[in-house]
């Protein structure tokens, strides 16, 4: 019962916000994704110029 009382309690969003959360929590995601993906690129790609460069 008492379960009942505290659900009754939340604040739920509504489907509008539910579905805006959504999309920015996606966008945000794909940024999030591309930025350390671009950073990997250019960290490897870097390594591998110093590896080529200086190494035996």
């Amino acid at each position: 019962m008492e379960v009942k009382e505290e659900l009754g309690k939340v604040a739920w969003p509504s489907r509008e916000q539910t579905i805006r959360y959504t999309i920015l929590v996606i966008l945000v995601a794909v940024a999030v994704g591309l930025f350390l993906g671009g950073l990997d690129y250019i960290l490897t790609a870097f390594t591998a110029f110093l590896l080529n460069s200086y190494g035996r």
